[in-house]
């Protein structure tokens, strides 16, 4: 019966992937030209000037197409340099490189821009990677795993981006996203059934929680959207409609909520296992033992989001000791306030899930009414 309803479920969920990932995204393929890959097969130097390891000018590139409408073409290009090592990539003979070819009018081509180098077959090989890990150890729950990341995926991309730009309320559409993609997670692994629902709740409520401290205490430390990567950018293509504080607002509690479904899940879980070996356990001490459970997972769980939030800042860090800046000075600044507000209000969610969902197990998953 189970595995009835598992391959359901996942027959949904697969169909429900695929029609996100066939949405049509206004907002994809704005960008006119021709898309395809080039083999760098020289390049001119003579024109960039070096300033330690800064590089600026325009280096000459000569390509062979390789993908595409004119395939087989040896074509040059320019690769302005602006002397930014986080946007510019600077060519070798060999690279692959990511072309986009500009026509004019006529169908005649007018403009080479040899963007980046070429790097979504390395990527898709790594997925491939993890896919396999994931089904090799997990089996038809690790197909059930990669359903749910895949879909994760699409949510993000086909529907929450979207309707940020479309100028949709963050906070809400957070919300609205984080639901439905607590669903299916979560009733994924545990399946419809009453380990799902309690998982859920206590997970969502800690999400609830999450979004509430996010907006208290970013209005309090008086932290706004701009500290996050891209957003001037943003505004400046357009996009001044969007309130960049409810959107960094969105990314607090969002950013925290795969470690919440763990934590619900896992609680949960162990609630039922409990309730499978002693079915005469009582309401109180069934949710004592879960509160038990979530102590145990939420105190290394906390640590792995103070990593996790840490590995991305860490030369933000390391700029402000380097400059002689002292702990009191470096918290101050908007930038490490932000990571504060991520990592602290993240974990307190987090924490907060534990006793939700054993609280809610007590009264969902326990057979014996009473004490």
């Amino acid at each position: 019966m189970r595995m009835k309803q598992d391959i359901i479920l996942i027959v949904v969920f697969s169909l429900l992937t695929c029609g996100l990932y066939l949405i049509p995204n206004r907002y994809e393929n704005k960008e006119e030209g021709i898309r395809c890959t080039g083999t760098v097969l020289s390049v001119d130097n003579t024109g960039v000037q070096q300033f330690g390891i800064i590089r600026q000018g325009n280096q000459r590139l000569s390509l062979r197409i390789d993908s595409g409408k004119y395939a087989g073409r040896e074509l040059k290009a320019s690769n302005p340099l602006q002397g930014q090592l986080s946007l510019d990539t600077v060519f070798r003979p060999g690279d692959t490189a990511y072309v986009i070819l500009t026509e004019n009018k006529s169908g005649e081509l007018v403009y080479v821009n040899p963007q980046s180098e070429y790097r979504l077959g390395d990527e898709l090989l790594l997925f491939g990677l993890f896919a396999a890990l994931l089904i090799i150890f997990g089996g038809f729950i690790g197909v059930k795993a990669l359903l749910s990341f895949v879909f994760a995926g699409m949510m993000v991309w086909k529907v929450f981006i979207p309707q940020l730009l479309a100028g949709s309320d963050p906070i809400w559409m957070a919300l609205l996203v984080v639901a439905a993609l607590s669903v299916v997670i979560i009733f994924l692994v545990a399946g419809i059934n009453r380990t799902g629902v309690t998982a859920f709740l206590g997970a969502f409520l800690g999400v609830l929680t999450a979004c509430l401290l996010s907006i208290y205490f970013t209005s309090k430390l008086k932290v706004n959207g701009a500290v996050m990567p891209f957003a001037v950018t943003l505004l400046y293509s357009g996009y001044n409609h969007l309130d960049l504080t409810r959107i960094f607002i969105a990314g607090v509690f969002i950013s925290s909520s795969g470690a919440m479904m763990d934590l619900g899940m896992d609680v949960a879980a162990s609630m039922r296992e409990i309730v499978a070996n002693n079915p005469e356990i009582g309401r109180r001490e069934l949710m004592w033992s879960g509160i038990r459970v979530g102590r145990a997972v939420a105190g290394t769980m906390t640590t792995t989001l103070l990593l996790a939030y840490s590995g991305g800042y860490v030369t933000l860090l390391m700029s402000f000791l380097a400059q002689g800046i002292p702990l009191s000075g470096s918290f101050n600044f908007v930038y490490v306030a932000s990571e504060v507000l991520k990592t602290l209000v993240g974990s307190f969610g987090m924490v907060a899930v534990a006793p939700f969902t054993a609280i809610l197990g007590g009264f969902i998953l326990c057979r014996k009414k009473a004490n």
